[in-house]
């Protein structure tokens, strides 16, 4: 059972701008980057999982394009073997570990207000207000995925009014629908900073692919953290969730 404590005045809190929250982002990942590395580590371990589980070979698919000599008209992902069931898992493997960018943004939290972060902390997602977390993911990946239908820009557009929905899951206690609804509204009225803050930080955490594909381990999870400085930003810094015995 968990409750929610106020905690002491440590911690800092950016401005309403987009250079001060990706600045206090970085201050924040650099004390909790190995636990970001950590989730990334247990996502593709899993996502290596799916892929043996369905027999689909990624490396395949690679080798036939490549072996298409750029005429693709021919090409479809659908005939590729297991390539639908292991879409199908993907997904679902996503929303499963959508608890855990939970618990990193938790970490992130501890580590700003000077509390001992414990290893499992990074699971906080599975006891606090995790129906909700699911919920959430499955409602933030059909916006995207409609957004990404599309074209690739609008989730681009789109992606600011997700930015905050988890640090509201778990620091407020929130409904998945209430946390969609404030996210939106505060990124509505502050959209500027908002896409600032969300292209800056995807940018970095893709960047590990540019400079060094396996670099990604290390740069991907930037993004929940901007999500927590964003937060901190509009909202103030969260209050700490105490778990009862």
């Amino acid at each position: 059972m968990s409750e929610f404590n106020e905690f002491d005045q440590q911690g800092s809190v950016p401005n309403r701008d987009t250079g001060s929250i990706i600045s206090h982002s970085f201050e924040m990942y650099k004390g909790v980057f190995l636990y970001g590395i950590v989730a990334m580590i247990i996502y593709i371990a899993a996502g290596f999982a799916i892929q043996f589980i369905t027999g689909f070979n990624s490396a395949s698919i690679m080798e036939e394009m490549r072996d298409a000599g750029g005429d693709y008209s021919s090409f479809s992902y659908w005939n590729v073997p297991g390539f639908s069931l292991y879409l199908s898992l993907s997904g679902l493997l996503g929303i499963l570990l959508a608890p855990l960018y939970v618990g990193l943004i938790y970490i992130v939290n501890k580590y700003n207000t000077k509390n001992q972060i414990d290893f499992a902390d990074l699971f906080i997602g599975y006891k606090q207000n995790f129906v909700n977390i699911l919920i959430y993911s499955i409602l933030s990946g059909l916006i995207s995925t409609v957004a990404m239908s599309l074209c690739f820009f609008p989730i681009i557009f789109v992606y600011p009014f997700l930015l905050i929905g988890y640090p509201i899951l778990l620091f407020e206690n929130a409904s998945a629908t209430e946390a969609l609804s404030k996210s939106f509204n505060i990124a509505k009225e502050n959209y500027g900073t908002f896409i600032g803050a969300t292209v800056v930080g995807a940018l970095i955490s893709i960047a590990g692919v540019i400079l060094c594909g396996i670099g990604i381990i290390a740069t991907a999870p930037f993004m929940m953290v901007v999500m927590y400085s964003t937060y901190c930003a509009f909202l103030g810094k969260p209050r700490q969730i105490a778990f009862k015995n």
